[in-house]
């Protein structure tokens, strides 16, 4: 302590007892009541006060020593492993699991770096997110159990996202998924949706390794293990339930990390540093962006904008559903200067294009100006498959198109698609009162259809042995061939042609 402090600290002592009031000769029992003492979290009890008064330097010394007590450390954590230990709040594991993860994690040294870079961008925000809530640190270590920390991983069950939310629970926490975006992947709002949900299930079981174990087995699962294990007087402690072996797994992999992040020297381990300071920035967008624009503008590798950005699903970022991107925390006022002064055209090549009607791709290809393998890649339509009716497509931006995309279509991203129709021709020959209608009956096919292929109109008869042409789904054919066979009027004038029939469809 310098000369400066010394003398202030003598002034303020000075001052304190010149203050103090006179006692009273008061009979209240509000007055005779002793004095609280409020005590920092961390910071020991104030020591009593005893022996004899000291003076001049020794009694300076003495109350710099009991200050220094009562003072929780203020200091600045010196990175981000550092700050996640200091909220570490959550009772420790200690099973044979545990030393069993961690000598996996140890034995890799180079999958730890691996992950703890792919982290970096992630960590600071969920580590800032969970002091807000109050929740313990450990917490952030999470997404490396459950995704390694890759916001685009899927799992077999279709979880997917670094917090692996299934379909149905991503719904339940507002989750938005469709043809457009998919927020189990967003770094803001799943991460949100994760600690949202991690704290129903700490007040569902008062227990946050019971907790865990819901997150990843499901809390009805849980539910009734706890209840199989009261009924039969059993534990309910986490380790002693029965559970699937990778629930059983699942605490001891987040236990082992969290003692490798608070000890790392001890398992011989260097952690990669990560500054205690935010990755990323968000900026807001007002105007229809291309991803591929909004990198080039905030002068970022498209992988690393993606990276930030993963829930987009289309190479359009449409403001009225995703009104504000993330970007390096460097490069977010890079980005908006930038594009303020962009002027080489519109900030979006791409729209969103409404199907009037169930069509081919190669058709729906053509009506938008585009190959039809370009309109299957950008949409996500694979092969042998229709554009469903009121289908909503990413296509490219015509020149005359000056309008974003209205919040109803960014926000629904609807894409039905149905099977191909691949229809084979059949030559058939007719019989005595076959009609227009009765062989488009027997063929499941429209009368409207067997008129145009023979050119007769809707209501015609055919005359016996005149020759008909059917085209029909394969399974159609099949059913209808075996329809026939049995029918001994008619089964030896069927006849299917052995030549390659052609792909045919109907006019609109």
């Amino acid at each position: 302590m310098n000369l400066f402090h010394k003398v202030w600290l003598a002034a303020l002592l000075i001052a304190l007892s010149a203050c103090a009031p006179l006692p009273t000769s008061t009979t209240s029992s509000q007055a005779e009541a002793p004095l609280q003492t409020i005590t920092l979290p961390g910071a020991r009890a104030p020591a009593k006060t005893t022996g004899p008064l000291l003076r001049g330097s020794e009694a300076l010394e003495a109350v710099e020593t009991q200050a220094a007590s009562q003072v929780a450390d203020l200091s600045a954590p010196v990175d981000l492993w550092d700050r996640m230990r200091r909220g570490f709040a959550m009772p420790d594991l200690d099973t044979d699991l545990v030393r069993d993860r961690e000598r996996w994690y140890t034995a890799r040294p180079e999958t730890i770096t691996r992950l703890t870079e792919r982290s970096r961008k992630y960590l600071f925000h969920i580590v800032e997110e969970l002091e807000l809530r109050n929740m313990p640190t450990e917490l952030a270590l999470l997404p490396f159990v459950e995704s390694a920390f890759n916001p685009n991983a899927v799992s077999s069950a279709k979880a997917a996202g670094m917090w692996q939310f299934i379909p149905s629970t991503g719904r339940s926490f507002d989750l938005k998924q469709n043809a457009f975006r998919d927020d189990r992947r967003d770094v803001l709002a799943s991460t949100r949706a994760a600690l949202d949900y991690l704290q129903k299930l700490h007040g569902m079981f008062g227990d946050w390794q019971l907790a865990l174990a819901a997150y990843n087995w499901g809390e009805g699962s849980v539910g009734r293990a706890l209840a199989k294990q009261q009924k039969a007087g059993g534990s309910t402690a986490y380790a002693d339930l029965p559970m699937p072996m990778e629930t059983r797994f699942y605490v001891p992999k987040l236990q082992a990390l969290k003692n490798i992040v608070a000890q790392p020297q001890s398992f011989g381990v260097t952690l990669p540093l990560i500054e205690n300071h935010p990755f990323f920035d968000t900026v807001t967008i007002t105007r229809d962006l291309d991803v591929t624009l909004a990198a080039q503008l905030a002068e970022v590798p498209l992988e690393d904008f993606k990276a930030l950005n993963p829930s987009l699903n289309r190479p359009l970022i449409m403001a009225a559903a995703t009104p504000q991107i993330l970007l390096p925390w460097d490069n977010a006022t890079l980005f908006i200067r930038n594009l303020d002064a962009y002027s080489a055209g519109p900030t979006a090549s791409w729209t969103v294009w409404v199907a009037p009607a169930t069509m081919k791709a190669a058709d729906a290809a053509k009506r938008v100006g585009m190959s039809e393998a370009e309109l299957r890649r950008i949409n996500n339509i694979p092969n042998r498959m229709m554009v469903g009716a009121g289908s909503m497509l990413v296509v490219p931006r015509a020149s005359h198109v000056v309008s974003d995309v209205q919040s109803k279509v960014a926000d629904a991203g609807q894409v039905s698609l149905a099977p191909e129709l691949v229809m084979r021709k059949i030559s058939y020959r007719a019989g005595k009162h076959d009609t227009v209608a009765s062989v488009a009956q027997r063929f499941k096919v429209s009368p409207g259809l067997v008129a145009q292929w023979n050119k007769m109109p809707p209501k015609a008869e055919f005359k016996p042995g005149q020759q008909v042409v059917v085209y029909a789904m394969g399974e159609a054919e099949a059913a209808n061939n075996t329809a026939v066979k049995t029918d001994k009027a008619v089964k030896t004038r069927l006849a299917v042609k052995p030549r390659k029939p052609p792909t045919v469809v109907a006019k609109r």
